[in-house]
């Protein structure tokens, strides 16, 4: 779907949508239903290989930090003025306190957000699938009992699960960089073997489509155990070659915290972005995205917490788990 063929009519539907959401008030059941029904129209057209072109703006997980999310437009553009490809985990947090959690728990405003943004600009945003994104991780991670706070029952929630499925595994900027959340898989060679995949399902508990949005690059060569219990940890030999078989100059992809926001590895073949400055509002961590320009050329920009009040000082300190 195209944005000439989106009536007017439709148009000032969804800004009125995002202008609500852009103030972090969530919208009714039925229209998430009716945004989701329309996203889903569009996603269903989408590769899971989904081709982008640059200039675009590469971002890692976000994790519901909403307020976050509004800085991250603030500091790389709003859209549909700058493209967007975000690369999953927009819900959910990590393994810390149901305090923390339940104060700052707004995946249901950054999730719905982004799809009114898809909706409306869909040629401008691309949003792939990350391992959060997935019935069994929202039950526990928090983004299922968000949905039972905000709208009294698991509607809401069974809604966005099921536009889950619907989300591109990877995507391709201008041929040359490989974006997705999670690693490689040694189920899959080449990019074909990712396009032939029947993506709208659950994220399976193995195999390649897990693999994709899993697996961690390694300082050690060949493939290991990921000690996250899904997914493989790869090395540079096989991130050299999997680019090399796909002529690709760059694997992007985010899925673990890195404390200045992005981290090259495997001798800048593979580089991991986070987008979630502070995560879980005490990491401390810096967050940054990747701006690709018309060239080609690449520019990370770091960013901090957004200010808010009352919120306690934080020192920035190494976290010991993995997202």
């Amino acid at each position: 779907m195209s944005l000439d063929s989106v009536p007017t009519s439709t148009h000032g539907s969804l800004d009125e949508q995002i202008n609500q959401l852009m103030q972090c008030k969530p919208l009714s059941e039925q229209e998430v239903r009716g945004l989701c029904e329309k996203a889903k129209e569009i996603l269903m057209e989408e590769s899971n290989v989904q081709p982008v072109k640059s200039p675009v703006t590469i971002c890692g997980d976000i994790h519901g930090q909403f307020h976050d999310l509004a800085e991250l437009f603030r500091i790389g553009g709003k859209c549909p003025d700058t493209n967007y490809l975000f690369m999953g985990d927009y819900v959910d947090r990590g393994y810390y306190s149901v305090e923390t959690v339940t104060l700052h728990a707004d995946s249901v405003d950054c999730f719905q957000l982004l799809v009114a943004l898809k909706v409306r600009y869909s040629q401008r945003i691309t949003i792939l699938r990350g391992n959060h994104e997935s019935r069994q991780i929202t039950q526990v991670y928090g983004f299922y009992d968000e949905c039972l706070r905000k709208y009294g029952n698991a509607n809401v929630w069974k809604i966005f699960t099921d536009l889950f499925d619907y989300f591109p595994l990877t995507a391709l900027v201008e041929s040359e960089i490989f974006c997705l959340h999670g690693g490689l898989s040694p189920s899959i060679e080449t990019l074909d073997n990712i396009r032939n995949f029947d993506r709208v399902q659950e994220v399976p508990h193995e195999g390649p489509m897990c693999d994709l949005l899993w697996s961690d690059p390694d300082d050690r060569c060949g493939w290991g155990i990921s000690p996250r219990g899904a997914g493989y940890t790869f090395g540079q030999d096989i991130s050299e070659q999997f680019n090399h078989t796909n002529s690709l100059k760059l694997i992007a992809r985010a899925h673990q915290l890195v404390m200045e926001g992005y981290n090259w590895g495997h001798d800048q073949k593979v580089v991991t972005i986070f987008s979630a400055p502070n995560y879980c509002y005490r990491c401390g961590n810096m967050a940054s995205i990747l701006e690709v320009d018309d060239c080609k050329g690449h520019t990370f920009i770091q960013f901090e917490p957004a200010p808010r009040r009352g919120e306690p000082d934080v020192t920035r300190r190494t976290p010991d788990y993995f997202l």
